[in-house]
């Protein structure tokens, strides 16, 4: 198959994550690198992250949480959704991943990231699971019975870094594939500081002093992974029925800086 020939004809990307910030955190710059290269673009959270405050109660919080991700997502020009799980307690069952499909249904995604199935988080994982099973059976005329898109496929589909590039038991985690977002990195940051009522939570919850300094150091972090200033990392699902293609090293290929020799000896696309 030709480099030409894996780029999909329809051009919808959906990041499917578990709470309002964590596509921003994870995969914001690789969005903002997908609108800007034409994709239509769709940031799903499968909760409103109910439980993310100290002093506001679950529906405040909810209503708070959503119109941060819906300002996010509006500066990039993407589009917002919640499946209005209950935070902190996602469950993988049927009615979770019926939501799910019905929402992939309504969207059609050829490209889809989702959450690791390994992190600090529950939900995170779960979210990966409903991701995973979501992208598989959507396109399945029976799966649903929202309308079927023309166009509709098996997508490409990416894992998340985990927290601090680690699984849940602190183990490093190996990526697949890097995307340089150098350029990218200031309206992440913008993207990112939408969710202010997070900074409180995070520092009381989590004991992150400072959410946006962090998530800024991680991605220079993996930026020095593969010779460049800041980047994001994922795994690949390459399983049966999957595209095996590296969809994301063919959109963007990483361009070493020249004075970095050792660079294609540290880049992670495979």
């Amino acid at each position: 198959m030709s480099i030409s020939s894996s780029i999909p004809d329809r051009k919808v990307a959906l990041a499917f994550m578990a709470h309002p910030d964590d596509a921003e955190i994870s995969c914001g710059g690789t969005l903002i690198r997908l609108q800007e290269s034409g994709w239509d673009v769709h940031i799903v959270s499968v909760t409103a992250g109910d439980c993310g405050s100290m002093n506001m109660d679950p529906e405040e919080t909810a209503r708070t949480r959503i119109l941060e991700g819906t300002n996010a997502a509006n500066l990039i020009g993407a589009t917002f959704h919640t499946l209005g799980e209950p935070d902190g307690r996602v469950v993988y069952d049927r009615q979770s991943l019926q939501k799910s499909i019905d929402l992939f249904r309504r969207i059609a995604p050829t490209l889809v990231i989702t959450m690791p199935m390994s992190d600090y988080h529950a939900d995170h994982e779960v979210s990966g699971q409903l991701g995973r099973a979501a992208s598989f059976v959507y396109a399945a005329p029976n799966a649903s019975t929202e309308p079927l898109i023309d166009g509709s496929s098996v997508p490409y589909l990416y894992y998340t870094d985990g927290h601090d590039g680690q699984d849940r038991m602190g183990t490093p985690i190996t990526p697949t594939t890097s995307v340089d977002i150098s350029e990218q990195l200031e309206t992440k940051t913008k993207m990112l500081a939408c969710h202010e009522s997070q900074l409180e939570w995070l520092r009381s919850h989590n004991g992150i002093n400072e959410y946006l300094s962090a998530m800024q150091a991680h991605s220079h972090a993996r930026g020095t992974d593969i010779g460049t200033d800041a980047a994001e990392a994922f795994v690949q699902h390459r399983g049966h029925g999957h595209p095996v293609e590296d969809l994301l090293a063919t959109l963007f290929p990483i361009q070493h800086s020249s004075h970095s020799p050792d660079s294609a000896m540290q880049a992670t696309n495979s």
